[in-house]
């Protein structure tokens, strides 16, 4: 059983990843996944991002849950399926190095893809596609953010069908990641980890994240769009540049 101090760590940094969430938008589930792959196993780290973030991107949908864009849903789905059964299929748990490095490229893999490819999620194609990716995203890197935008960028949806839809798909790659993990450490492997235990913990974690997140949309409302612009790009692809190459020393020393 891990300590109640590396616990009570764990819950500050759930507060500050979800207000770096609140104010940046994607950085927070970055972060938090990479502090959690570093002091716990990966199948603990796993459910733990995916209870908290679950929550937080549930909680959005809900909010917005009017303007989701049904249509996109069955094909997106689908992806899920596929993806999530080729991992059960061959029980993938990823090295704590693979996870960072996975986790920080995912920016760079974003920015970097080809506006001129029509990634576009309202295609039913290429819903399934994203359902694809972003939920292998997800099973290795414990987060899908940043690649899922690219699957945004092309379309004709307002910001708040993005929002919402985004919400949506996110909270259920979490169910799914949460669900997928929890079959690993049934099948494959066992854990000296019971989330009974420490009863204390998930709600305190979950109250946590949502605090976070509300004082961060509080703090982007005093931002000005241009400050905002200028150094959410840059804060996110170093944190990734930093964070994939933590994972590739991390290799290189074994």
């Amino acid at each position: 059983m891990m300590p109640t101090m590396v616990l009570v760590i764990v819950l500050l940094i759930i507060f500050l990843t979800s207000l770096i969430s609140g104010i940046v938008g994607m950085a927070g589930g970055l972060i938090l996944i990479v502090a959690l792959v570093l002091l716990m196993p990966v199948p603990v780290a796993m459910i733990l991002h995916g209870i908290v973030q679950g929550t937080a991107n549930g909680s959005r949908f809900w909010f917005l849950r009017k303007h989701t864009a049904w249509q996109i849903l069955p094909w997106y789905f689908l992806g899920v399926v596929l993806s999530t059964a080729a991992f059960s299929a061959l029980t993938i748990v990823a090295e704590p190095a693979v996870v960072l490095i996975a986790a920080g490229c995912l920016p760079w893999v974003s920015q970097f893809t080809p506006k001129r490819h029509s990634l576009n999620v309202t295609k039913p194609s290429i819903a399934v596609l994203c359902g694809i990716v972003t939920t292998s995203a997800q099973l290795i890197a414990g987060a899908s953010g940043p690649i899922l935008d690219a699957f945004y960028q092309r379309t004709e949806l307002n910001r708040f069908q993005i929002v919402a839809t985004k919400a949506l798909t996110q909270a259920i790659g979490h169910i799914v990641k949460i669900a997928y993990y929890l079959y690993v450490s049934a099948v494959a492997i066992q854990l000296d980890f019971d989330f009974g235990a420490v009863w204390w913990f998930l709600p305190l974690a979950i109250g946590l994240a949502l605090v976070g997140t509300k004082f961060g949309t509080l703090i982007l409302a005093r931002l000005s769009e241009s400050m905002f612009q200028k150094w959410t790009n840059l804060v996110i692809l170093t944190l990734g540049a930093v964070v994939a190459l933590g994972g590739i020393l991390d290799l290189i020393a074994r």
